[in-house]
């Protein structure tokens, strides 16, 4: 069946596309929960329609994104945290410390989009990144000093 995504759908494509999936599992995932529409003459002049939305809504997007990284990009963090004679911390400051910190700054980060090269375990300065629409991010300095 040929279908329209009505959104961008991991391993299928993004909205706008004209796609041939299964009968079963466009009536049954795709067409109940209004993801796709099927793709008929019909349906063309939304095609064309939809996708002016997208583009739009991606360059909006675009545009947010661009901001928040400039806004984020160098930015400093601290922490303070628990730590033993030799530096080591009782915990470790992980992805969503780094989110609740940036919620309580005012920036909606979900942790999922904070990269981490490992967990940080001990004192001192670290780098963080933030991925963010369409290949930008920003990337963040945490420092963790003894509490």
């Amino acid at each position: 069946m040929k279908v329209i995504l009505q959104k961008d759908i991991a391993n299928l494509g993004e909205a706008g596309d004209l796609k041939e999936v299964s009968d079963g599992y466009a009536r049954n995932y795709l067409i109940p929960k209004k993801l796709v529409i099927v793709a008929n003459e019909a349906s063309k002049k939304a095609i064309e329609h939809q996708k002016r939305l997208i583009k739009i809504k991606k360059e909006k997007r675009r545009k947010e994104s661009e901001k928040l990284a400039n806004t984020l990009n160098g930015r400093e963090l601290k922490f303070t945290a628990l730590a033993g004679e030799e530096g080591k911390l009782y915990g470790s400051i992980t992805s969503m410390d780094i989110a609740k910190k940036l919620r309580e700054m005012g920036f909606e980060i979900d942790k999922r989009k904070i990269q981490l090269d490992s967990p940080i375990k001990e004192l001192g300065t670290f780098k963080a990144t933030i991925k963010l629409e369409d290949g930008l991010h920003a990337d963040l300095s945490i420092i963790v000093e003894k509490d």
